[in-house]
Order: structure tokens, then sequence, then C-alpha cells
């Protein structure tokens, strides 16, 4: 079959709609219509060239209803809605065994776009083409792993559901699991964005006393304040110095959480100077070279602080565990994702979506595919 696609063809260039070719899918794969993408920054990341190799078909956040199932695919049926996940859960490797399916051995297939059997299903102009993180979100139809997918209830807005396919559970993670704070922390969140604010929700939920933002774009401080910061910063310098007079006997936060879109070893730095003693230092965020950021700390203060380091990816979280818990709070008043949205796009604005994402214009956008034919 044909389907629309939006594909990264060089570094640096703007996203191209494309008609592509699809094949149906084969054992252990899926069929998914997706109605709704979200725009997140490691799509921003693909788009530097140096994530993901070019052409490729952008998208890792998303949602959708199954149209067609290949052999063998027992977790999914036609009909289904689903969230895409970046990560997969196999369900059966160490990792997935252990309760940590977002180190999913399955997911070495994903950063060249190829399913597992280490093929493609997209075809192009030019010969076959990958989808990022093998979901290509940014297509209109696309052919996945079942392990990439998690089936949701029915009811739930897929507009919503795409929310939590990748950045919210990267921010709520990130507070929940790999920061872990106790209740009455103090906890700063470095960064607004679609991981960040999320941290924030996180951080709340968790209990925390303070929770302390720091980003310089004031026109977030509001929502963040909606979403249960307590306190709200322009520069991390600003808020390292409240956290150490609320928090006196740590002499800072009890963890900072960096989410920030294009992660640097200076912000690292001041990251790890805003912690206290006994803190967690939480890293969610990339850098802009994602092969590369070296990182140099006060060996003695990580020592006889007893600071800890913890990087995280898609916030700690297994997909098939705490995609339908975060969607649970969404239906219990406890986290808010409808909020979270700044504009809704078509496929053929998604170059003015993602100018709107590096301005600082939106916090989380949307594209919305066109209904089925």
């Amino acid at each position: 079959m044909k389907t629309r696609a939006a594909v990264m063809t060089a570094p640096g260039k703007d996203w191209e709609i494309t008609e592509l070719e699809l094949a149906p899918p084969q054992a252990g794969e899926v069929m998914v219509r997706f109605t709704h993408a979200g725009l997140c920054y490691s799509d921003e990341h693909v788009r530097t060239g140096n994530m993901a190799p070019l052409p490729i078909i952008g998208g890792h956040e998303g949602s959708g209803i199954v149209e067609a199932v290949g052999e063998g695919v027992s977790k999914l049926a036609p009909g289904d809605h689903v969230a895409a996940s970046f990560k997969p859960s196999c369900g059966h490797c160490r990792w997935c065994a252990a309760g940590r399916s977002n180190l999913c051995d399955a997911a070495a297939y994903g950063p060249e776009g190829k399913l597992p059997d280490g093929t493609y299903r997209f075809t192009g102009p030019d010969g076959p083409i990958g989808a990022n993180c093998a979901l290509g979100t940014f297509a209109e139809h696309s052919v996945v792993s079942q392990d990439s997918l998690v089936r949701v209830d029915p009811d739930l807005p897929l507009s919503v559901v795409a929310l939590v396919s990748c950045g919210v559970l990267t921010g709520w993670g990130a507070a929940v699991y790999a920061a872990e704070p106790e209740p009455g922390d103090t906890v700063i969140v470095v960064g607004a964005g679609g991981v960040g604010i999320n941290a924030v929700q996180g951080a709340r939920l968790a209990g925390a006393g303070n929770v302390i933002l720091a980003d310089p774009n004031e026109a977030k401080h509001a929502l963040a304040r909606d979403l249960g910061a307590s306190h709200v910063c322009r520069t991390l310098n600003e808020a390292a110095a409240l956290a150490a007079n609320l928090n006196p006997s740590a002499g800072g936060a009890d963890s900072t959480l960096v989410c920030t879109g294009e992660t640097t070893a200076e912000i690292v730095r001041a990251s790890f100077e805003a912690t206290g003693k006994g803190g967690t230092i939480v890293l969610a965020g990339m850098s802009e070279d994602v092969h590369e950021i070296n990182i140099q700390l006060p060996g003695t203060q990580l020592v006889f602080a007893e600071k800890r380091l913890q990087g995280t990816i898609f916030g700690s979280c297994s997909p098939t565990r705490d995609v339908p818990r975060v969607l649970s709070l969404y239906r219990q008043g406890l986290i808010k994702l409808d909020e979270l949205v700044s504009r809704t796009y078509g496929l053929d604005e998604i170059n003015q979506g993602f100018e709107d994402l590096r301005s600082g214009r939106n916090l989380r956008g949307i594209v919305a595919h066109r209904p089925a034919q």
C-alpha cells in the first residue's frame, strides 16, 4: 500500500512529505494507522544527522489503531488502540525479566530504523528507508514490531495517548523512578519542555515538599505552577541558591533532574553543584551531539558528599507497566495531560511545528494525521 510520511533526507533540511510504499506485516509485526504523533526534541536531534542514518522517517511518539497483524502476533488484534513505545518490550530478555524493559535488548535495532529481522518495510524513490526507532509515527501508516506497541483503553483520546509514549513518561519516570524523591524532599527540575514539565508532575506526585523549576522561558512558568512547581526560577544558579536556603541540612537539592533539550557539560556541572549532600543528579536530556558529552566533576565532592550521578532512558519506565499506570493517573485527575498540548498541526505543517518547538513557543505540539480514507 501507499502512505504519506515526513522524511528527513539530509542534515539540517526541512522534513519532506513523501509518498512511500509500505509492505504488509511479517511474523511478529503489526500494521498500525497512526492517528497522532508528538513533536519531541529527539526528532530535532534526528535533523542534525548525528542520531540516525539518513534518510529516515521521523517520529517515535504516537498513537493509533491496529489495522492488520502478521503471523504469530499474540499481543494485539485489529481494532486495538495503541500507544507507540520507542523502547520495545520483548518480555523475555534479562532486562525485561528484571522489570527494566526500558533497557530491553530488542531496542538494539531501533536506531537504524530497521525491524528486528534487520530489514525495512518502507520503500522510497531511492530504495528501502528506515523509520525512527523502528516506529516512524510521522507516517500515516507503519509496520512495527508488536513489542513496540502498548494496548490502551479505546475510550481514551488518542491525542492524549500519543503523549505518554515518550515525553510524559520520560519526565514523570525520571522523577519517580530515577530520582526517587522521598516525601518532603527538595527537587530542582532544569528545563520546562515536554520532559521537564512532566518531571515536575512526577516530583509532586512522589511527595516532594519543594519542586523548583529552572527555565528562562517565563511563558512556561504559570503552567509549571499549575502542574506542581512550588517555585519557579529563570536560572539554575537562582534555583540552586533557593534550594540551599529551603534545605539547609543538605546544603542544596535532594535531587536535580536535568531535562534540557540540549544538555551541555556546563549544565551538568551546575546541576551537580546545586545538589546537596546525599543527593542525586539525574540526566534525562541529551547533548546536541548525541554521541559525545564529556563531563568533568569534582571527585572529592562525589565521594565525601555521597552524591550520585544517574542516567535515565525513558524515565526508567517499563512501557507495559507505566503507560497504563500514567493513563490511570490521568483518569483520576492526578496528572494533567490535555494542558500540555500547545498546538495541533497537520502533517503538512510539521516544519512549522518544529520551528515552534525550537523557538520555545510550544510545550508540546501534536500532529493529527488525516482520518482513514
